[in-house]
C-alpha cells in the first residue's frame, strides 16, 4: 500500500475552500435573490446547488493523478 501524495490533502482542502467560497457567494446573493418570484429562486437555487460541483472533476483528477486532463499528452 502506497502512502498519500500530498495532492490528496491539498485537493481536500480546495474542495473545502470552494465549498466555503460557494456558499458565501449564493448567501451574499440571497438579498438580491429574494425579491424573485418564488419559481424563479427556486431555480436559482437548484442551479447554484448543481453548479458548484462542475469544477470537482478536474480537481479530484489532479489530486489523484497530478494531471489536470484525462489523457494528458506525453513530455518528449
Amino acid at each position: 500500500m502506497t502512502e498519500p501524495s500530498w495532492r490528496r490533502g491539498a485537493g481536500i482542502a480546495a474542495i473545502l475552500l470552494l465549498i466555503l467560497f460557494w456558499a458565501i457567494l449564493v448567501a451574499s446573493l440571497s438579498s438580491f435573490v429574494g425579491r424573485w418570484p418564488i419559481l424563479l429562486q427556486s431555480l436559482f437555487y437548484l442551479v447554484m446547488g448543481i453548479a458548484w460541483i462542475a469544477p470537482l472533476r478536474p480537481l479530484i483528477r489532479w489530486s489523484q493523478t497530478g494531471h489536470w486532463r484525462a489523457n494528458p499528452k506525453p513530455r518528449n
